[in-house]
């Protein structure tokens, strides 16, 4: 920010636009330079002693990471926030710096699939205990309290199915306990809801989504509490993580322009979502921001807008054969993972091996799409003619 401001005085659009850059620093440069860094020298031995200066070595800190770092943590109200080389890097470093071995985890049901793969394979090598929960229980969570429960791991919306949680009644429930909450929020961004406000101590994003913006760079982020930031502080140290400062320029340059970018995705989301609602072919649409969802009132209190991935469901008796046919007849989306770039993309919904805690109909066929920044009416079309590919026999 400016020189004598503060993010708290200024709008989301403002912040965005200014945090993490400081001109005069660098010959009134808008931005921060790139900056490749391994060696950094020191003028004299006391200093290279006492480290004192701001940056020792380029795996701890260059004005680059220093820069997007900066400007999270403004966003997110945070004590601090560290980079990761992914979305699943930052989850697992999140996950480490709370957890010691004999404690005991829960996590959403309804989780990332590859936090639960994580969870699944690495946590009990190191003696921790793994459940997961229902997310309708909200504060009931407390419920499967343990005398070693160390930490609650939420996602709001819920992978693949969208549910919604009760962030604050959960939080309330886990500082009961001195529990650490964590929460990926990479469906909102930092822009759309503020985990930490919500009680959360650990608010992770996959960057490389909504942040980074353009499907070019894998990036994972997480911004502390006061609470946890020491933590996370020493264990990112520890662990030797550093991302290249190209990628870290780029999600600068991303997050530049994500509350235009979240704006269109939304608009154009509800407008596709308004169509499929006409279609006979689909029996229910998974988006919080819509009223009839079931989670929508929780939505509409935690987060302030939505952003363009939701799911929806085909008919019933949708047999194999016509889901896979309304995929391979798209033409506009792409068939392909992740998600928050300008492009519009679509996978089928595959929840086996997924889900635990909570039901689920295993014949059930869904799509879950992200809509990207195109025309809202091309993509319709595209859709349209799809359903009518895969349902026309």
């Amino acid at each position: 920010m400016t020189k004598n401001s503060t993010p708290a005085a200024f709008k989301a659009d403002t912040v965005l636009t200014h945090t993490g850059r400081k001109p005069r620093e660098f010959h009134g440069f808008v931005n921060p330079p790139v900056v490749h860094a391994s060696t950094v020298l020191f003028p004299n031995t006391a200093t290279m002693e006492t480290g004192g200066q701001p940056y020792v070595y380029g795996r701890r800190g260059t004005p680059t990471t220093e820069a997007l770092e900066t400007a999270l943590t403004e966003i997110e109200g945070a004590a601090g926030t560290k980079l990761a080389t992914s979305g699943l890097n930052a989850i697992a470093l999140a996950c480490l710096s709370c957890l010691k071995s004999g404690d005991h985890v829960l996590i959403a049901d309804t989780s990332y699939g590859p936090t639960r793969h994580f969870a699944d394979t690495v946590l009990p090598k190191y003696n921790i205990a793994v459940e997961y929960y229902d997310p309708a229980l909200a504060g009931d969570v407390k419920t499967l309290f343990k005398a070693n429960t160390a930490a609650v791991f939420t996602e709001a919306p819920g992978s693949l199915t969208f549910e919604m949680q009760d962030i604050p009644a959960i939080a309330q429930a886990a500082r009961s306990i001195g529990a650490t909450v964590l929460m990926d929020n990479t469906w909102a961004s930092p822009l759309y809801c503020k985990p930490l406000d919500l009680g959360v101590d650990l608010s992770i994003q996959a960057g490389t989504k909504y942040i980074v913006g353009h499907s070019d760079v894998m990036l994972g982020t997480i911004s502390a509490s006061e609470k946890a930031w020491p933590a996370l502080d020493a264990l990112h140290g520890a662990m030797g993580i550093h991302i290249a400062p190209d990628d870290v320029y780029l999600a600068l340059r991303g997050l530049r322009t994500l509350s235009v970018r979240l704006e269109r995705h939304m608009k154009n989301t509800l407008e596709v979502i308004d169509w499929l609602k006409t279609r006979e072919e689909v029996a229910a649409i998974h988006y919080p921001a819509l009223e009839t969802d079931p989670g929508h009132e929780l939505w509409k209190r935690d987060f302030s807008g939505a952003s363009g991935l939701f799911a929806f469901d085909f008919k019933a008796g949708t047999s194999t054969t016509q889901s896979n046919a309304f995929f391979d007849s798209l033409t506009l989306f792409g068939l392909g993972y992740s998600w928050g770039g300008f492009e519009s993309l679509a996978i089928p919904v595959k929840l086996k091996g997924n889900r635990s805690a909570t039901t689920y109909d295993v014949d059930l066929k869904s799509a879950r799409l992200h809509i990207g920044l195109e025309d809202p009416q091309d993509l319709i079309k595209d859709l349209a003619q799809a359903l009518d590919a895969a349902f026309s026999s």
